[in-house]
């Protein structure tokens, strides 16, 4: 059976991007729609009592105030040990917060559009080694600003080309608009980690983004910016349909994460968890309604035209879980294989050497544990993660065979140390 995906009009194919479209519009869609299997925490090698603590201190986070609620899913051997919400999706209307709730999970859909980028070159369309003007001529030519003895800046000319793999490490130079030569990003209103209430296509703004400055040399340091949201016009571009289209019918859908979107259906706004702060006092603040991330977002009522590759999706734990879980799993979940085990591979080693610190290194989208000891903290050499802007969080332990997902939804907080006593309570509770 093949599941036909239209090609949007607004994407012009080019002969690269024949073979790829072939694969989307015309492959059948292998499914994985059983659901994943439930064991105890003792059969998945936990101390019962150990792991049960987790759902208490998070209680008291909700209790304290330091968080609304939050829902965390702990997996081991494919097979969910512990998935459980605390708190509240909407604390002043009491609205108890469910395991299916949706989040925004932000940064978390650099780790999904990385993936996709990756399985483009499984098949052929392109190399992470090329150059990002191969695909999108408007960065053949990119500067740099480079600061001046007088609080000002210089520009000139980058000294090599950005390729695709300094996207892929956030060592392209190129900021969320901070930094030397952020006015002229401020100027063109390319600010920030928010596109939902842009009213144009992602290339769009992507390809003003050429002509601004960027803020180091390519590989020179780790930049954390705009290189994924860049990454999720290259896979329009190479593939030739829209972002949305691509990641529902390569990722989505045979991964079976249903809700997963960009800009949430109109039946299920009522799942959407409520943004909330924090005062000067530290009490819980409901953001305002409107765009940007600090408010509750347009992923309702926004134009619904620009796919954030670096920041942009909806989903559950449930979802984000199963494609972890494929990651673990060498590329493929059921009968569904999204990833080369070649290329899992290559997207959880480090390729940046020592630019993001002690104990830590970059791949392919993700972080990466290199020593365990200078990371100072729970985990396994090799682990592999990262967060979002909403106080999200995630990892994938392979040495421990675990997954664990932790979403809430949190912006303008004071510091909160739940996520390394989630870390501390996982591992402690491990019995073998």
């Amino acid at each position: 059976m093949t599941r036909p995906c239209p090609l949007p009009t607004s994407v012009r194919m080019r002969p690269a991007a024949l073979l790829t479209a072939f694969l989307l519009v015309f492959a059948p869609v292998a499914t994985s729609a059983q659901e994943l299997p439930r064991v105890t925490p003792e059969e998945a090698g936990f101390v019962p009592e150990r792991l049960a603590t987790l759902a208490s201190v998070l209680e008291n986070y909700v209790a304290a105030g330091s968080i609304p609620g939050a829902v965390v899913a702990v997996l081991r051997d494919g097979a969910v040990v512990l998935e459980e919400a605390v708190g509240y999706s909407d604390v002043e209307e009491g609205e108890a917060l469910e395991t299916d709730v949706i989040f925004r999970i932000a940064s978390q859909t650099k780790a999904i559009v990385s993936v996709a980028v990756m399985m483009l070159q499984d098949d052929g369309a392109l190399l992470i080694s090329d150059p990002v003007g191969k695909h999108l001529p408007t960065f053949r030519e990119t500067t740099v600003a480079v600061p001046d003895d007088n609080g000002g800046y210089d520009i000139v000319a980058a000294n090599r080309p950005v390729t695709i793999r300094d996207l892929l490490t956030h060592t392209a130079g190129i900021s969320y608009g901070y930094g030397p030569g952020g006015d002229r990003w401020r100027d063109a209103d390319i600010t920030g980690w928010y596109f939902a209430h842009r009213d144009e296509p992602v290339r769009a703004t992507v390809d003003r983004m050429a002509a601004l400055p960027f803020q180091s040399q390519p590989g020179e340091r780790f930049v954390y910016g705009y290189s994924t949201d860049i990454l999720g016009a290259l896979v329009e571009e190479v593939s030739g349909v829209a972002l949305d289209d691509f990641l529902r019918s390569r990722i989505f859908e045979p991964l079976d994460m249903r809700d997963t979107h960009f800009y949430l259906p109109t039946g299920k706004v009522d799942r959407l968890a409520t943004v909330y702060g924090h005062d000067d006092a530290g009490s819980l603040v409901r953001a305002a309604e409107g765009p940007g991330m600090d408010t509750q977002g347009q992923y309702v009522t926004g134009p619904r035209r620009s796919f954030s590759g670096g920041a942009g999706l909806l989903s559950t734990a449930r979802d984000y879980a199963r494609f972890l879980q494929m990651m673990l799993n060498g590329g493929s979940l059921g009968d569904a294989r999204v990833l080369s085990p070649a290329s899992v591979a290559l997207m959880t080693a480090n390729h940046i050497g020592d630019l993001l610190g002690p104990g830590f290194g970059f791949g392919l989208g993700f972080q990466v544990r290199l020593d365990l000891g200078a990371a100072g903290e729970p985990g396994s050499e090799g682990d592999y993660g990262w967060g979002g802007a909403y106080h999200t969080t995630y990892w994938v332990d392979p040495v421990e065979r675990l997954v664990v997902v932790y979403f809430t939804q949190l912006r303008d907080n004071l510091p909160v140390d739940d996520h390394a006593k989630l870390r501390a309570l996982v591992y402690g509770a491990l019995r073998s």
